[in-house]
Formats: C-alpha cells, structure tokens, sequence
C-alpha cells in the first residue's frame, strides 16, 4: 500500500501550492486509488441555518457558526487543509475563528488534515477516547478492520475527549456526541439543532459506517466479534436519533451524489443499509 501510495505521489504534477504542501509535514500529500474523487472541488454551501459544508466531492467537512465562534467537523486529507480554509474564508467567515475541530475517526481519509488545521486555526481538537489515541498516534488502531494498509497520518498533539452523550456547548450551538463504532471502535458522529427564523432541525454528522477491511482480515473470527457488536449499537442509535438532515463522513456514501439527505428516515435508511453490508460480509467469510 505504501509503496503504491509513494508511486502516485511520484506521478502528481507539481505546481508552486504543491510544492508548499509537500514542504510542510502536516500537509504532505496522502494519495490513493480514491483521492481525486474523495477531492473533487466543490463550492462551500449551506445545508440549514447557522450549519454549512466546506469539504469536497467525496468527502464532507462540516462548519457551524455558534456566533461565538465556528465549529468544524473533521478535516480530510492533508492536503485539503488549505482548501478547508478557503471554503471557510469564501462564506465570509474567518478561520480563526474556528475554535473546535471535532472528529468522526481516526482514518486519513478524514483525519488526515485536522492537525494542519489545529495549527493554522489554533482551534481544539475534539474525538471519543479511542478516537484521540489514534489521533495521537497518527496511525490505526490494533483492533482496526483496516490496520493491514498500515495507513499513516500527520498525528494531532493535543486532544480534548469527548465520551458518548457528553455535550459542547459553544454560543448557540449544543452538540451532543454519539458514538457510532465499528468501522473504527473510537467512530463518533455528531448532532446538534439548527434554526433558521422559526424552523429548526436536528442534524446529524455521521461516522462511515462501511465494513470494509484490509485484505485478510475477518469479521467472523474471535477478535472481530466485538467490532460486529459495535457495528449493531451503531445501527440501533442510528435508527432512534433524531435526524431531519443527514451529512455522512463520505459524502458519496452509498454510491450517492448529494452532500446532505433531508428525506424523512434518511438515519434509519443509513443504518440499514451498513446492516445489509454487513450481514453480507458476513455470510461471504462463513461461506469460504
């Protein structure tokens, strides 16, 4: 995987902004098979009220105004940083103002950037428990259904833990955290309400919620019992939570081309579907 990684690295074009990232360590370039698409551009929109969206094609990074300061919910790839904060900076917002940066997993894929971000912001980096180590650490877990990519990450220094059902309030905003594990044991997603004149709805940030694995490794074996346990507590608060809006870490999740659902059932469709997923993985590995 490494090596694939570095030979993509070898072939990326290098303009002077590249050669800015490559040249600082916490946005050096992680590319994949998926980067372009997790990447795509996308212009920074607001999805209701006081809460927007600052991220990409394939990967969605969220940004609350609590009129006492911004919220941002997980930061990419390291080398979306910049791009995070000019989103922020086209709303009309400044990015330092952002003073919390909360994570939905300790992955590249969405963790890659926060440590970029935190030290350009100054802002705080919020994550569950397990969630922080692997922030520290910069690399997945041991138990990780994906740890044999061994995939690597600008580690973030300084976590604030946030354990489930505990709520950061800051201005207007209250956000309550709900642990979704599985894909990661330390996943987190996020909810809170947003009001725009008399209407509110509840929002919810979601964790990916994919059982995906590196090669190798089993979900039916004695070590991955606890982490289908995990994925079923993840189902059952998905189905209850309140949710008028969905925004799930992977904005293409499911093969979708929306940011955000607003359809009714939108949490309990996304809990069903990682429930099938998973039921199907499972019949594949006791099959073989």
């Amino acid at each position: 995987m490494r090596a694939a990684i570095a030979v993509l690295l070898a072939m990326t074009p290098m303009g002077s902004a590249d050669a800015q990232r490559r040249a600082d360590p916490l946005t050096r370039p992680i590319v994949g098979d998926h980067t372009a698409e997790w990447l795509a551009p996308r212009p920074p929109v607001r999805v209701f009220g006081n809460s927007y969206l600052v991220g990409f094609g394939g990967l969605n990074v969220a940004l609350i105004d609590t009129g006492k300061g911004l919220i941002l919910i997980d930061g990419a790839l390291p080398q979306a940083a910049p791009a995070i904060l000019a989103n922020v900076a086209k709303l009309g917002f400044r990015p330092r103002d952002i003073r919390y940066i909360l994570s939905t997993e300790p992955h590249f894929d969405h963790a890659g950037g926060i440590a970029a971000l935190a030290r350009d912001t100054g802002a705080t980096v919020v994550a569950s428990v397990r969630g922080a180590e692997g922030l520290r650490s910069g690399r997945l877990a041991a138990d990780d259904p994906q740890r044999g990519y061994d995939s690597r990450f600008p580690a973030v220094g300084t976590v604030k833990v946030m354990r489930d059902g505990e709520v950061l309030r800051l201005g207007s905003v209250a956000i309550r955290a709900e642990a979704t594990p599985g894909h990661t044991m330390g996943s987190m997603s996020w909810s809170w309400r947003s009001c725009a004149r008399a209407q509110c709805r509840a929002i919810v940030f979601a964790s990916s919620l994919n059982p995906v694995s590196a090669d190798g490794y089993r979900y039916t074996v004695a070590a991955g019992r606890p982490i289908v346990a995990a994925f079923a507590r993840s189902h059952a608060r998905m189905r209850r939570i309140p949710c008028d809006i969905l925004i799930t870490a992977h904005a293409d999740q499911g093969g979708r081309t929306d940011r955000f659902r607003t359809e009714a059932g939108a949490c309990q469709a996304y809990a069903a579907a990682s429930g099938q997923a998973l039921a199907m993985r499972l019949r594949e590995e006791r099959s073989r």
